[in-house]
């Protein structure tokens, strides 16, 4: 379908800053691209509601330690948990430009929502965010509990970077005997590295996240071309993602990615892997985080809402 309305007003403002000087992702530094980000989204994410509780935490990895924030539905518990890794082509984002989204997660989804502040490229290059993020959510799995988590009930999630690492996460949980994931969000994943899917070659200029830019973050994420192969960056590639956990994966019409996250959709269908799949048609792009300019930002929400309780509720039956 064309481009919805609300899409293509928020293309014509991006082209009309272009044409007066705004630089490109990839022709800008990593902070400027931080910076920008966090400007760019102020004005689309909403207003923060208010949660039951918000808690901050500090967890060791390997090499360092990272930030967790806790945000808890109010009521009783135990919750089930929702962990979240932000988007940001590994390189942008944090705890705080995912937080008004996050809090709307937690009170529609009655989740305990976990964000995962993973260490970002290129200061800590591929493997290190998914690494971290393995670790949160191992960490979840064995200390959730003291905070009003049921630990029986854990799904996966992630936005576009963030999707990526919410494919990668299970891989790694299924290679390593654990945790146990009930479930898997995936908003638009990066599942390979190819660039060169029908997608990219129809909306690869002028559709929001563009093949260069694409191209930028992989290079300030990955170490060298080998890295693209590795099934913990494209989990597309891997050999078996047989007995995975089932999955809601969301792509976008207009969208460079929407080609990789559809295929990964049909390659665990293949497998057996209970998937529910959807594309948004006239939609772009990173539309997840823009609920005040977007309507489907609600429409997906209130899908991620249902399949999780759908999901939570058949495994606390089991």
């Amino acid at each position: 379908m064309p481009l919805q309305s609300q899409v293509k007003n928020l293309l014509d403002q991006i082209a009309e800053a272009k044409a007066a000087g705004a630089k490109a992702i990839e022709e800008m530094t990593v902070q400027e691209n931080r910076d920008g980000l966090l400007a760019f989204y102020e004005g689309v994410v909403g207003e923060s509601q208010e949660v039951g509780k918000v808690e901050n935490l500090t967890i060791p990895v390997d090499g360092g330690q990272i930030g967790l924030r806790l945000y808890s539905p109010k009521g009783q518990g135990p919750f089930p948990v929702f962990v979240y890794y932000h988007g940001g082509g590994w390189v942008l984002g944090d705890l705080d430009v995912i937080d008004p989204i996050l809090r709307s997660v937690t009170n529609s989804t009655e989740c305990l929502v976990v964000s995962v502040d993973y260490r970002l490229a290129p200061e800590y290059k591929f493997p290190i965010p998914a690494e971290d993020c393995y670790a949160a959510t191992k960490w979840v799995s064995e200390n959730i509990a003291i905070y009003n988590g049921d630990p029986s009930r854990i799904a996966v999630g992630g936005d576009s970077a963030g999707g990526n690492l919410a494919a990668v996460v299970p891989l790694m949980a299924k290679d390593r005997g654990g945790p146990s994931i009930a479930y898997q969000v995936l908003l638009y994943p990066v599942t390979n590295f190819s660039f060169n899917t029908q997608s990219y070659l129809e909306n690869g200029k002028d559709h929001y996240l563009e093949t260069s830019a694409m191209h930028w973050f992989a290079n300030q994420y990955l170490n060298n071309e080998e890295d693209k192969y590795n099934p913990y960056a494209s989990p597309l590639l891997a050999d078996d993602v047989s007995g995975l956990p089932p999955a809601l994966i969301i792509t976008a019409e207009y969208d460079v990615l929407r080609d990789e996250g559809e295929a990964y959709a049909t390659r665990l269908k293949e497998a057996g892997v209970p998937v529910e799949q959807t594309r948004y048609d006239g939609q772009i792009h990173g539309f997840f985080w823009m609920p005040v300019i977007m309507a489907d930002a609600k429409r997906a929400l209130q899908q991620i809402t249902n399949t999780l309780n759908q999901a939570f509720s058949s495994s606390a039956s089991l």
